[in-house]
């Protein structure tokens, strides 16, 4: 299917089916001007780096240029669909303005340098910081974008090399509380379910998901679901009128900040409603007494004034959760970015365990991810996990890593919990990280608070390094940039968000000098002269493959085990781990037969207090766990942290639109997305607009505590007193570069410091703000198209 506007028809055309049913084949594809597929030299296997499905697809090259892209049919996730980020983006790669070359500051200023240069300024300092403090002074914040090849590597150098504690990811921001709350109800990272769920479930609840624009092709799957015989029910929880809500069954419009009250409500409707598989609980479960307790006291009646949704709408919720026969969930960031975030997701995994429904068709849970390779870093160790996911507070995985890193487990630093991205920047701010390495990433604009975060990171004792394909905001501020490969020319794997493994092979040269970034790390740890405990180097690869079959030996017998994955099998289309001698095609879903990673001698982590974030000591998980079964976690709801005010009488949230990812840095760049949306918006009900004399189109200026921004006002169904504003835009294409000029525009100037205290994920969810106009819309330019219209194509 050619990509003729794949900007106003999102999901194309629609291939019905009944449950139980194949999701038919659909190819897409897009190609650079005056391309057709017949000019096509080559075909390369990649898969999706703008978001998390991880939608394979072929680059095609012509020359030893990129001229265009076609999804796989054959392939498990995608079927042959791609996405407008997908069929797009990759235009971003030719660029023009792309990093070439390394650069260091001299005398105020970013100069070209040669990479001997570059790599010796880096390995100087961080020597000279070794001998003054210690590896404490040392941090790195990554990407959620990376290959496992090279995260793996990144947390060896950082972890075993190095021996700082400071390793976090930008996932932090958009999915720690995913591995958060798996980790609570089942002792392990891992998503149980899979997207084939969708194929036979006649219910699917989405919680804060809006799958429509950050999974598009996922959202086709369910769309062709819905257009077919016996069609599922579908529940939505979000305060905005997406594509999703409009399709749904139910949709529950909560105000932000009170999802562990709604969920609570439901869970008491489920019980109350006798709909609890009981012989289930009791073989599969600890800790039900407490949450039947709990929820007693979460009527609707009790919860609809907290959520303001009315008390018979979470009453049609719950009969539709409980008469399902087979029921998917998803989670995302409407319930991962507040103050409560863990407690709610893990609500929805208390759902399932109530009802008993994990481990077969059409009954799971994902957790889902928002980077696309958001579940590489957990499982690599590059966010502070323990690769391997192995658990930082039992001696014997400490062990087991330092055997297969060949170290003492001494030499792994793990007397005190990783420091999250949050503390680490604090760590920064009060002087006690001066050297931070910062690789494909942008925290100058995706972080909260920017005028602080420009604080930070513009201080004269920070010794900043960024690793990346653009000169973006964050590398404006850098003393030293070191260009990087993109994804398309560089080979390596990643793992979607149902645990689908891909493998991306290098299709085109990087530009000028630039490296793939296994290449860089590799580098620094050979400069730096890193060793196992045997005097031979710490990092023992040096391509690739080679990488992934260390990867593969560190992985072996744990949650996420590929150690019968290779470069070969997975040249044959995605599997999921773990894929084992016993399951050597991969692993479809998760507990099938019980919980065998929530034994206190094999589980990730101990768990925490859902409301303080202390984290349980392995006597106490043992005493309350001593089998392994699924834990389920009981949460009293708390009001969020700033509420709204006479001063600040709105609440605000942001999140993303379909035609940009993260900071715009790549999709910015790609031609029919950035016309799509050009610029930032704000999102207003109608009776707010009404409120305070906003029209369609007039410009309007959003402030909080922390900043203010404008942008054009879009009247729509959201919630009363409630305005949304897409995070995507930052600076780096306008004349100030990475700084605002008059106005701000980025939504992060709003958002406020603080976070979920179990996942340590940034609140952005539930800022108090006001609204108020500034100019009319005459000679305003158009937002982005609007997506309210056709979500039952």
């Amino acid at each position: 299917m050619p990509a003729d506007d794949r900007i106003t028809d999102v999901w194309g055309a629609r291939t019905p089916y009944a449950r139980g049913g194949r999701w038919p084949e659909r190819t897409d594809a897009h190609f650079a001007d005056g391309v057709s597929p017949e000019d096509v030299d080559r075909w390369v296997r990649t898969a999706s780096t703008l978001h998390s499905n991880g939608d394979a697809f072929d680059l095609a090259v012509r020359g030893e240029t990129i001229v265009g892209v076609r999804g796989r049919p054959e392939d498990r996730v995608n079927h042959g669909r791609l996405g407008p980020k997908d069929l797009y983006g990759w235009q971003a790669l030719q660029s023009p303005d792309r990093l070439t070359h390394p650069l260091v500051r001299r005398d105020g200023r970013l100069v070209q340098c040669t990479w001997d240069e570059a790599m010796e300024t880096l390995v100087r300092r961080t020597r000279e910081l070794l001998d003054e403090q210690g590896p404490s002074a040392i941090g790195f914040y990554t990407t959620g974008q990376l290959y496992l090849e090279e995260y793996y590597t990144l947390a060896l150098v950082a972890h075993g090399g190095i021996r700082t504690n400071h390793v976090d990811g930008n996932t932090r921001l958009c999915t720690a509380t995913s591995a958060a709350a798996l980790k609570e109800s089942f002792g392990s990272d891992g998503q149980p379910g899979s997207y084939t769920d969708v194929d036979h479930a006649d219910t699917i609840a989405l919680f804060g998901h809006n799958v429509a624009e950050t999974q598009t092709v996922l959202w086709m799957r369910i769309l062709d679901r819905l257009a077919g015989e016996d069609p599922p029910a579908v529940l939505c929880v979000d305060p905005r009128p997406t594509p999703v809500a409009r399709a749904a069954t139910v949709h529950l419009a909560p105000r932000p900040g009170t999802n562990v009250a709604l969920m609570n409500a439901l869970l008491h409707e489920i019980i109350a409603g006798g709909h609890v598989d009981e012989a289930w609980v009791t073989k599969h479960t600890v800790g039900y007494k407490e949450l039947e307790r709990t929820v007693g006291r979460y009527s609707p009646d009790v919860v609809s004034p907290i959520c303001d949704v009315p008390a018979e709408d979470i009453r049609a919720a719950a009969r539709l959760l409980g008469g399902a026969e087979a029921l998917l969930s998803t989670v995302l960031q409407g319930f991962y970015q507040s103050h409560q975030a863990t407690a709610a997701a893990v609500q929805v995994n208390n759902l399932h365990l109530l009802r008993g429904m994990l481990g077969r068709p059409g009954c799971g849970i994902l957790q889902m991810n928002g980077q696309p390779t958001a579940q590489n870093t957990r499982e690599c160790g590059a966010d502070g996990d323990m690769a391997g996911f192995r658990n930082w507070s039992n001696p014997d995985h400490v062990a087991d890593l330092a055997r297969v890193w060949n170290l003492e487990p001494k030499q792994i630093p793990h007397a005190t919990p990783p420091t999250h991205a949050m503390q680490m920047m604090r760590y920064v701010e009060d002087g006690s990280i001066r050297m931070l390495w910062v690789s494909g990433t942008n925290p100058a604009v995706s972080m909260p608070e920017l005028a602080r975060m420009r604080a930070i990171l513009s201080q004269e004792r920070l010794f900043l390094v960024v690793q990346d394909i653009f000169l973006s905001e964050t590398a404006q501020l850098a003393d030293l940039v070191l260009p990087a490969a993109a994804s398309g020319e560089k080979t390596g794997t990643f793992t979607n968000a149902d645990r689908t493994v891909h493998l991306s092979e290098k299709a085109v040269d990087p530009p000028g000098e630039a490296r793939p970034d296994l290449d860089i790390f590799i580098d620094f740890a050979n400069r730096m002269g890193l060793q196992d405990k045997d005097g031979q180097p710490l990092v023992k690869w040096r391509t690739p493959e080679e990488a992934f079959d260390g990867w593969r030996e560190c992985s072996r017998g744990r949650p996420c085990d590929y150690s019968e994955l290779s470069y070969n099998k997975l040249r044959g289309g995605g599997i999921q781990w773990p894929c084992t001698e016993a399951a050597p095609d991969g692993t479809e879903r998760l507990y099938t037969d019980g919980f065998s990673w929530a034994g206190p001698d094999v589980c990730e982590a101990y768990g925490r207090d859902l409301e303080t974030g202390a984290p349980f000591e392995a006597s106490e998980y043992r005493g309350m766990n001593p089998f392994g079964h699924a834990v389920i976690r009981a949460a009293e709801y708390r009001p969020p942290h700033e509420m709204p005010d006479e001063e600040y009488p709105l609440q605000l949230i942001t999140g993303r639109t379909v035609y940009h990812f993260h900071t715009r840095t790549r999709t910015g760049r790609a031609p029919e997305l950035q016309a799509a949306a050009p610029e930032v918006w704000v999102e207003v009900s109608s009776a707010d607009a009404a409120s305070y004399g906003l029209r369609e189109g007039d410009l309007a200026e959003v402030t909080t505590r922390r900043g203010e921004v404008q942008a054009r006002v879009r009247v729509c169904g959201i919630r009363r007193g409630v305005i949304f504003l897409p995070f995507h835009y930052g600076y780096w294409d306008t004349p100030g570069g990475h700084l605002p000029q008059q106005h701000g525009r980025a939504a992060n100037e709003l958002t406020l410091t603080d976070w979920d205290p179990v996942s340590k994920q940034p609140i952005f969810k539930t800022a108090a703000c006001a609204v108020r106009k500034v100019a009319d819309a005459e000679g305003a330019a158009s937002p982005a198209p609007s997506l309210e219209e056709g979500a039952d194509r």
